[in-house]
């Protein structure tokens, strides 16, 4: 992405998203991919829900445009406190939700996925 991207620091990026993983005891994953479909909305992250957050409703979540310290922060913030299905995403990182390719290929767009189930 750095083609399409000059601006964004991806390797702060990534160092970020793994020294926080590195921290987590094993609650945090970090896995790469050269590309994951959408690229018109790169870079894209993906949170997948915790075991809790699955047996709470929570889905994977995917996020585009993630090309700042914000998004970045934002979104350790949510995996720490649980991610999908176990807390609520800070308001402006929902914004950045996108659809998944299954999603985009039947035109449905769950934008509360990664909100916390309600009881």
């Amino acid at each position: 992405m750095v083609r399409k991207h000059p601006g964004t620091d991806h390797d702060w990026q990534l160092a970020r998203l793994r020294a926080e993983a590195a921290e987590s005891g094993g609650r945090l994953a970090v896995r790469t991919s050269e590309c994951l479909g959408p690229c018109g909305q790169a870079n894209i992250v993906v949170v997948q829900p915790s075991g809790e957050g699955r047996r709470r409703g929570g889905r994977a979540t995917w996020i585009g445009w993630v090309l700042g310290d914000d998004s970045t922060e934002d979104i350790l913030t949510w995996a720490t406190a649980g991610g999908p299905g176990v807390a609520d995403p800070p308001p402006a990182l929902a914004l950045h939700f996108v659809p998944t390719p299954g999603e985009a290929r039947s035109g449905i767009c769950t934008r509360a996925r990664g909100r916390r189930a309600r009881r």
